[in-house]
């Protein structure tokens, strides 16, 4: 059975594990009504997405 010959050592873990941090979501203003909008989404307030209205959104 494969066995480590030595310990990792806590900075090669850590090494290691460098690429799992979090990344802050993005955002992008809306065209048609300024909002703050995930890309690539529906936006929320007005329902418009990529210069279409896709939902009728009562105001």
């Amino acid at each position: 059975m494969a066995v480590p010959k030595r310990k990792t050592s806590p900075s090669r873990r850590n090494m290691r594990r460098s690429h799992h941090a979090l990344t802050a979501e993005s955002f992008q203003e809306c065209p048609n009504c300024g909002e703050l909008k995930r890309p690539h989404n529906l936006c929320g307030q007005c329902g418009h997405y990529n210069g279409r209205e896709i939902l009728s959104v009562g105001n």
